[in-house]
């Protein structure tokens, strides 16, 4: 019994473990694309690549075990013009997004009256607002020396115009991902193999990547070269765990959770970030930031609540229990020949032919 019990306990958890060990590799992949393209990595070859790693990477287990590019040109020239983590605040529209596209297509449950689908609305635009909160306001230091970040601030700042060009490329490469994201829901409901669907994904990115460089890039050979150094561990990286492992881990939490429920942890990265920076850069941690990875938290909680009674019991198969012959003087095998047994991936359930009515 207790055995069962950690097993279905370990089912409902599954799809929020995969989401938060998603934000973690999209935490390091921040860092460390910012890191290789500060150092000339052209942001065209550097989506090329990682698709290509990830396609060389998946290839093979699609076809043993079953067989975006604008929206990451967009992201990354974004970062480019601007920060890593101006970028990963923008970027955090993307919850948002993907909600009012689910909503009109149908992919969301929303009930207004309801209590949970309340939560569902409430959480998203909290860990919205709680990302902009770390973007936006700074406050006294908590953590970190007075002054350890003031210099490469000023030494890494951007210009008005930069700034602005650059929120303007990743407003656009938000809505793109959330599409894609709709795009990839929509389509595993026709095409239940996501292993095979993010290899097809990480090929066709790679063409279609290549083709945006070649014209971007042109006459500048040198960009295609990659050296023993942060480029090479950058496209390897993200090739492997944001594109190749996040595409297939993503499509299928979104089998059983749905786009809104992947897209709504997207905040939880600059948390991540945010700790990293402090444990591994000594990066200073200001007040506005932990306020707004408290309100992050608690509108990704209102989500997870809001959202634990849609999927509940995924696409249950009734079984007929088999005709016993009925001795009479037996109320057991009576009631048996009165019972149905519903299964699910979250336990069984059994009740009575007149429950049923």
């Amino acid at each position: 019994m207790e055995n069962q019990h950690i097993q279905n306990w370990f089912q409902r958890t599954k799809p929020l473990i995969a989401v938060v060990s998603l934000q973690f590799g999209y935490a390091i992949m921040d860092i460390l694309s910012k890191a290789a393209m500060n150092k000339g990595m052209s942001n065209y070859v550097f989506v090329v690549y990682r698709h290509a790693v990830a396609f060389i990477v998946l290839a093979p287990f699609a076809l043993v075990l079953e067989k975006p590019v604008i929206d990451q040109n967009l992201y990354f020239l974004g970062m480019k013009y601007t920060t890593a983590t101006f970028a990963v605040a923008m970027f955090n529209v993307v919850p948002a997004i993907t909600f009012f596209f689910a909503w009109i297509l149908r992919l969301e449950k929303i009930k207004i009256r309801s209590i949970r689908s309340q939560a569902k609305l409430v959480g998203t635009l909290a860990t919205v607002g709680g990302a902009m909160v770390m973007t936006l306001m700074k406050g006294p230091i908590l953590f970190g020396t007075q002054g350890g970040n003031n210099n490469n601030e000023q030494h890494n700042g951007t210009d008005t115009q930069h700034t602005i060009v650059g929120s303007v490329m990743i407003i656009i490469g938000s809505i793109c991902w959330a599409w894609f994201v709709i795009l990839q829901s929509i389509t595993l409901n026709s095409y239940p193999a996501p292993l095979s669907l993010a290899s097809l994904i990480c090929l066709l990115g790679t063409v279609e990547g290549a083709a945006v460089a070649m014209i971007m890039e042109r006459g500048n050979s040198s960009v295609w070269a990659l050296k023993w150094d942060t480029s090479l561990l950058c496209s390897v990286y993200t090739g492997i765990v944001c594109s190749g492992l996040a595409y297939y881990l993503q499509g299928v939490v979104m089998k059983t959770r749905g786009p809104v429920y992947v897209t709504a942890f997207n905040p939880l990265c600059m948390v991540i970030v945010a700790v990293m920076g402090y444990c591994i850069l000594a990066e200073q941690i200001f007040l506005g930031r932990v306020i707004g990875a408290v309100v992050i938290c608690l509108g990704l909680y209102l989500v997870v609540w809001g959202k634990s009674k849609d999927y509940n019991t995924p696409n249950p198969i009734i079984q007929e229990p088999p005709i016993l012959p009925v001795v009479e003087g037996n109320a057991k095998k009576e009631h048996c020949a009165n019972v149905d047994t519903t299964k699910s991936d979250f336990g069984t359930r059994v009740t009575t032919r007149d429950e049923q009515v």
